[in-house]
């Protein structure tokens, strides 16, 4: 059976082993000759990388745990001080670690990124990247996510600052314009604050503009006593002055007060009353408790030497006003006199003479 031309072998297409083999061999060697012309540069790179990361995670890792120790030993000594007489006074022990927390966390995040940006910077310049127009891009895309979230930006500043200066930590009482508070929590973004009432306020950082710290250095407890005109100041002084004596002698009031309780002197003299200002320098946030011990205390003592206090009972020598006798007697009516224009107004008038009238 014949076969079709286009179909049979030709000679020109059949390959040649030996030009096969003859290329193979070529091949070969161009890639032992390329391999062997660059190993060293590769490995050379490939150990300058491998050592760059090694020393970067090696910095890094020792970094960390530095600031960890470190924190660490900030706890044990505020946990140490606060277990001494005065301890709940001189530092507290929540806020101390909240705040030592809060800034290891920002010391390790920086420096982190310092490190891991470094070693990444330095392996693609070892790769032989150029690096001018990436660092280019990155500042642009930094300057464009910088005024997008410049209010995040703001908070997390604003907090960085508030807690390195330590302006007001946990168990801290503050005033921060928008709200007033005990502050529960501080964070780089928010501080948390727990109102009078219960409520849980959250106030960006950023938004502060000033701050009150009711809970930091001293307070002052003020109590105002009105008491009649007619006492004697000097003996009211010796009776304050006892109470003061008394007061500061007990436990826990002897830690509570700074200072002796003074007598201010007149607050407000009035015809009916005066107001003897009394105040006392107490323990920062503890003024409340002792200007009611205090008021206590007075309102016994005055009961005791005789001092009216002014909006109490009447004293027994008072004797009530005699009733007014006319207060029981109605005023006079116009109505009662006969001859009066409104009792006149007020009489029928006769029918006229001569009117013939209906009877059944």
């Amino acid at each position: 059976m014949p076969w079709h031309a286009a179909l049979l072998p030709l000679a020109a297409d059949t390959p040649d082993p030996a030009a096969s083999v003859k290329e193979a061999h070529e091949s070969v060697t161009n890639a032992a000759s390329f391999i062997e012309e660059n190993w060293a540069g590769w490995l050379y790179l490939g150990l300058k990388i491998l050592l760059i990361v090694v020393i970067a995670a090696a910095l890094r890792s020792l970094v960390r745990k530095s600031l960890t120790k470190l924190i660490m030993r900030m706890n044990r000594g505020a946990e140490a001080v606060e277990g001494m007489a005065l301890g709940g006074l001189l530092v507290n022990a929540e806020r101390r670690r909240q705040r030592s927390e809060a800034i290891g966390s920002v010391l390790r995040s920086v420096a982190s990124f310092l490190i891991l940006g470094t070693a990444g910077l330095m392996v693609l310049g070892a790769l032989g990247i150029n690096l001018g127009p990436l660092l280019a891009s990155a500042g642009v895309a930094g300057v464009a996510i910088g005024f997008g979230a410049r209010n995040l930006v703001t908070d997390f500043l604003s907090g960085v600052f508030m807690i390195l200066e330590d302006q007001y930590g946990v168990g801290d009482k503050i005033d921060a314009g928008v709200a007033s508070g005990e502050v529960v929590e501080v964070g780089l973004r928010v501080t948390k604050l727990r109102g009078d009432n219960g409520e849980i306020w959250y106030v960006r950082n950023g938004e502060i503009k000033r701050i009150g710290n009711l809970s930091q250095g001293w307070a002052t407890a003020g109590v105002a006593v009105q008491v009649k005109p007619s006492e004697s100041l000097t003996h009211i002084r010796e009776v304050v002055k006892h109470v003061a004596e008394g007061l500061a002698k007990e436990s826990p009031w002897d830690e509570r007060l700074w200072g002796p309780v003074e007598v201010l002197g007149l607050d407000e003299v009035l015809l009916a009353s005066m107001t003897v200002k009394v105040s006392a320098k107490t323990m920062p946030g503890q003024q409340f408790s002792v200007e009611r011990e205090l008021r206590w205390r007075i309102k016994e003592a005055f009961d005791e030497a005789g001092i009216r206090i002014i909006g109490g009972l009447p004293a027994p020598e008072d004797e009530e006003e005699a009733a007014d006798p006319s207060a029981a007697v109605a005023a006079p009516s116009a109505l009662a006199n006969p001859a009066s224009p409104q009792s006149l107004a007020t009489t029928p008038i006769p029918p006229p003479s001569g009117t013939p009238r209906i009877t059944k």
